[in-house]
Parts: structure tokens; C-alpha cells; sequence
């Protein structure tokens, strides 16, 4: 374990440095981001202002100012994505050294993405997410979230990471039959932001469409952790979920094995 340790983890220091020595383009897209959310805020705040019902999907108009803005704070830090990276590789050859290096290829992927979600956290994920909390308890007058609830929230976080990481490295393994997937890149970010209750909360679907989601990881990168952060999971409900993603790492991991097997045995390296 300290070996690997060792092995991994300056792949997730340089990734950090990285993010740190080009962070104008990084608040760019943060701005950018932020931008949205806002759009998405006074929209959802229309939508409450129309209704006459206090609550809809489960959600208060109070909690759903807290969900808007959890999702684009939790989204920020969990959805690294790698598969571009993958697909640069294919692209520049640069794969074929990966590959016979005393390294394991995904396992590097992995590591960089981490450096990345910390720097996501440390700036500017924990400045908004502590404004965020006191507006909620200033204004709108919510209760301050409990210490245990934000803990389960980090722990789900974590599993909500490994979770977008491993299915985009399955995702990413296109590259080695395509080659180029920047236009698949952009189809997956926009049907992730719906499936993953980005856009809309998935309480907000008819139920069949609810436990259709269910049975897919698409919930548990986003949706998930927020919910537990707003105390709609508890008990028997919270420990099930954080199971679910669990077993989702588990479920991905093993299929991103396998597809790598796949793919690295019809791979073929000209030159050299």
C-alpha cells in the first residue's frame, strides 16, 4: 500500500500543480459554471413563485436554493473528467509508453484526477459551500447542517468520484475504436447534467422513470450526495444508498478491467 502510495500519488501532485499554474482558464470555466446555476436558481425560484403548492418533488422553494447551488459544488469537485485524457493519448501515440511503464495505466488516470478534485475542493468548492451555508442559515433560515451529516456527505462525495472516474475511463476506452470523440465528449456532458439530477432533481420524474434510475450509477455522481447533504437520506434509506455506491465502484471497476483487456490486446503500435 505505501508503495503504491508512492508510485501514485505524483501523479495527483503534478496534476495539482498543473491546475494551480494555468488557474485563470480554471476560473474561467468556474465563472462560467457559477453563471449557470444562477440561471438555474431564478428559474426554479419562477417555477415556486408560479405554483401554489409549498413543496414540490420533495423539495421546498428554501431547499431547492440549497440543492441548485450544492449541485454545482459537488458536480465541481466530483465529475473529473478523464476520458479526454484517454483519448489524447490514442490520439498522440503516447499510450504505448504508458503501457510499458511499471505502472497501471488507470490507476495513473485516477491518481491525476484526484489532484485535480482537490484543487476543485480547495478552490473554490469549500469559499462557496461556506457562503452557501451561511446564507442558508442567515436568510433563509434553515437549520445549520449537523457535523455527521456532512461527513456522510464527504464519504458519498468520495464514492461519487470513483464512480464518474471509473465509468469515464469505461467511457473513455471508445477512443481505441474511434479515435477522435470530442463530439461524444460533448453528447455525454449534456446527458450526465440530466441524468444526474443536475438540471432537475430526479424526484421531480414520473416514479417509473425513478427506479429506472435506480439501477443505474447515473444518480449516485450527483444527485445522491446532495440529497444526503439536505437530510432526505437517513437511517436504513442513507446506509442502502451509500451501499448502492459502493457497489457501483466495485461493478465499474471490474468492467473497466475488462474492457481494458479487451482493447490492449487488438491495440497495435507502428514505430518505435
Amino acid at each position: 500500500m505505501g508503495k503504491s502510495m508512492r508510485i501514485y500519488m505524483p501523479f495527483a501532485s503534478n496534476e495539482l500543480k498543473r491546475q494551480m499554474a494555468y488557474k485563470g482558464a480554471f476560473y474561467l470555466f468556474i465563472l462560467v459554471s457559477l453563471f449557470g446555476s444562477f440561471i438555474s436558481y431564478y428559474l426554479w425560484m419562477a417555477i415556486y413563485g408560479s405554483s401554489n403548492q409549498q413543496t414540490l418533488g420533495g423539495l421546498t422553494q428554501k431547499e431547492m436554493v440549497v440543492y441548485v447551488f450544492m449541485v454545482y459544488v459537488t458536480s465541481s469537485i466530483v465529475t473529473v473528467s478523464i476520458s479526454d485524457w484517454v483519448s489524447d493519448d490514442v490520439v498522440k501515440g503516447t499510450v504505448a509508453m504508458n503501457l510499458i511503464k511499471p505502472i497501471d495505466y488507470r490507476l495513473s488516470l485516477v491518481s491525476r484526477a484526484l489532484g485535480n478534485m482537490i484543487y476543485r475542493f480547495l478552490a473554490p468548492g469549500v469559499f462557496i459551500w461556506i457562503g452557501l451555508e451561511i446564507y442558508k442559515v442567515k436568510v433563509l433560515g434553515l437549520e445549520v447542517v449537523t457535523v455527521q451529516r456532512v461527513l456522510m456527505y464527504i464519504i458519498s462525495c468520495v464514492m461519487s468520484f470513483l464512480i464518474y472516474v471509473l465509468f469515464d475511463f469505461c467511457f473513455g476506452m471508445t477512443a481505441f475504436f474511434t479515435t477522435y470523440i470530442f463530439g461524444m465528449l460533448m453528447a455525454k456532458e449534456a446527458l450526465l447534467s440530466f441524468l444526474t439530477g443536475q438540471l432537475i432533481p430526479i424526484s421531480f420524474f414520473p416514479e417509473i422513470f425513478q427506479r429506472i434510475f435506480d439501477f443505474l450509477p447515473f444518480s449516485s455522481m450527483v444527485y445522491t450526495p446532495v440529497m444526503i447533504y439536505l437530510g432526505k437520506y437517513t437511517g436504513i434509506t442513507l446506509c442502502f444508498m451509500l451501499f448502492r455506491q459502493i457497489a457501483w465502484v466495485i461493478i465499474l471497476y471490474i468492467l473497466g478491467s475488462i474492457i481494458w483487456k479487451k482493447v490492449t490486446k487488438r491495440l497495435v503500435v507502428l514505430g518505435g
